[in-house]
């Protein structure tokens, strides 16, 4: 780091050491910027430099962020600093201030952004209640959706299915009306392989053989979107019976949607664990100083201690050098080995992290199950089924999702370790290897996602049946490959209806605290407080909506992959005899055709 040392004041001229020397007066004013070990004119101004005891130039200069800054000021376009345009460079010559600008740019922008982040903080403090109210609707709007969606779920789905449908048709019909109006137009019909590659893609759409491209291409899509809704009708409208279930389940054990609170309560534990602990890692290094020297010297480069450099060897053969700073480390074993600390520490947090979320995902997954398998819902569910899930997770389960915590951990510190190695090979030539690398990444990422979809359904399976892990995760894979079909309707149907219960709420709120913040809603536009950045609220409103609805979303997520397991489960194990009968829902046991017998259908 450059000289420094704190004052009391910062200084208010231009003065050099050489010029203030042989001054009492300016050598009196001149010390309130030296270091205590100054001890006056009796040492000779080189040394005093030499020695770092006082800067060589002071500039007049203003306090900003704890620090002096060049006094810079434009007066009629003109730059001066301390009311003058040059300043004395202690050499006999004379600079223009206009180079000092360059090392005040940084100043400007600490300046602009200290104003930036009070102008926010005050926007905060004058809006924090109604951003509250905002994520407060938000919360009960996520609410009401996922309990309409007990009535709605088959509504929304048909109508997005049909609208689809529309769309396709009427993009074939304009594909058809453009290609025959170009026909007999010149130069209409060129073929694309003889016009060859243009920049301006607008040239194409002058092609009837673009548009008839089109037309294949919509008609193809149309044709198998209409072949899948003959022949998947049924899988889809058990997809939407397991949904409005899942509401029913949700409405049922309501403190499920509380419990992504415990969750990110914590997440935020292992996150400052790790943080802290990387923190520590850091700083355990040493500050290691090197020579510095500008005329040859047979020791620029090696360590030294700034407490004995003055008196050491080193002074004395290289009258020039100095012992400055060089960057924190150590030349100990634990100093070279500190990367593998910090990538055990990244793998530990990976780990804890992968647990908190895999206890969560087995409790809401127990809760639910205890709904499904109630023969007699709600009679026969436990009285408290999140509390009696989670307890049965710590007591008996922690082995099992320690054991998937471990292995999804695993992959994910292999990812880390190539996001690594890609950004030290960056400047590398070597185009084979970046090409090793990139498929690697794109192996383990997909690797990665597997195995978050292999441990959520094992979960679900140790909440049903508490197997150990491997072979709750071989029963789970294998059940839903018999049953692959059902899996990719219900997948693709559930994330329709989340992105459009995301959607909906986030944008709702959002255009809600967008007209109430800009003070467009006139029966409540005294109430609005103003603001210096009316999108500091609204941005906060619309962030903080959509991490409430995923939250409550993947507790429903949650509910529903765990009732189609069981629903599989339910299917396989029984056949609705008395001595094993079906304990569906009884809106799926028609849909599905099946009865228990002995006890009517209503």
């Amino acid at each position: 780091p450059p000289w420094q040392i704190c004052v009391s004041k910062c200084p208010e001229h231009y003065m050099t050491y050489l010029s203030a020397h042989g001054n009492r007066t300016a050598l009196e004013y001149y010390r309130n910027f030296c270091s205590p070990e100054f001890k006056g004119p009796a040492k000779a101004a080189l040394e005093v430099l030499r020695d770092r005891e006082c800067p060589a130039m002071l500039i007049p200069s203003t306090p900003l962020a704890r620090r002096c800054f060049p006094a810079i000021q434009a007066k009629k376009g003109v730059i001066m600093v301390g009311n003058k345009t040059t300043y004395d460079d202690g050499r006999g010559g004379r600079r223009n201030v206009t180079e000092l600008l360059e090392g005040a740019k940084k100043a400007n922008v600490v300046l602009e952004t200290r104003q930036l982040a009070m102008k926010i903080f005050e926007d905060y403090t004058v809006s924090w209640y109604w951003i509250i109210i905002g994520l407060v609707i938000a919360m009960v709007a996520s609410l009401i959706f996922i309990v309409l969606l007990r009535f709605l779920a088959g509504i929304m789905v048909w109508v997005m299915i049909v609208m689809v449908i529309l769309v396709l048709a009427y993009g074939i019909f304009h594909c058809y009306m453009e290609y025959a109006k170009l026909k007999g137009e010149a130069g209409s019909d060129v073929s694309l392989t003889d016009l060859g590659f243009q920049t301006d893609l607008r040239v194409y759409l002058h092609l009837r053989q673009t548009w008839l491209a089109f037309l294949i291409i919509l008609c193809v899509l149309e044709l198998v979107i209409v072949l899948l809704l003959i022949f998947l009708r049924k899988r889809i409208l058990i997809a939407i019976a397991l949904i409005k279930e899942a509401s029913r389940a949700v409405g049922h054990v309501m403190s499920s949607l509380l419990f992504p609170l415990c969750t990110f309560f914590l997440l935020c534990l292992c996150i400052a664990y790790w943080a802290s602990t990387a923190v520590f890692l850091s700083t355990s290094n040493e500050a290691v100083y090197k020579v510095f020297n500008e005329s040859a010297c047979p020791f620029s480069g090696q360590t030294c201690r700034p407490e004995t450099f003055n008196t050491s060897n080193v002074t004395r053969q290289c009258p020039d050098a100095q012992c400055l700073f060089a960057f924190y480390g150590g030349e100990t074993a634990y100093h070279k080995y500190l990367i593998v600390l910090q990538f055990f520490n990244v793998f530990m947090f990976f780990w804890l992290a992968n647990f908190v979320i895999a206890l969560g995902q087995v409790t809401l997954a127990g809760a639910f199950a205890s709904y499904y398998w109630a023969f007699k819902k709600p009679d026969d569910m436990p009285a408290f089924p999140l509390f009696s899930a989670f307890g049965r997770a710590l007591r008996y389960h922690t082995g099992s999702l320690a054991f998937g915590s471990l292995v999804l951990a695993i992959v994910q510190v292999i990812r880390v370790t190539l996001e690594y190695l890609d950004h030290r090979l960056k400047a590398a030539e070597n185009k084979f290897a970046k090409f090793l690398l990139s498929c690697l990444k794109c192996c383990f990422w997909c690797l990665e996602k597997f195995i978050k979809f292999l441990n959520r359904n094992a979960y679900i399976m140790i909440a049903i049946y508490g197997t150990n892990f491997c072979t709750s995760a071989r029963n789970a894979f294998f059940l839903l490959m018999r049953n692959i079909i059902r899996v990719a309707v219900l997948d693709k149907v559930t994330d329709f209806l989340f992105f459009l219960g995301k959607l909906l709420i986030v944008g709702s709120v959002g255009i809600l605290a967008f007209f109430f913040f800009t003070q467009r809603i006139k029966l409540v536009q005294d109430t609005a407080p103003p603001l210096n950045y009316y999108w500091v609220p609204i941005l906060t409103v619309i962030v903080g909506s959509y991490l409430i609805a995923h939250g409550f979303f993947s507790v429903y997520s949650m509910c529903v992959d765990t009732l189609f397991l069981c629903f599989l489960e339910d299917l396989e194990r029984n056949d609705g005899s008395a001595e094993k009968p079906y304990f569906m829902s009884q809106n799926l046991r028609k849909l599905l055709k099946k009865t228990n017998k002995g006890q009517p259908d209503a």
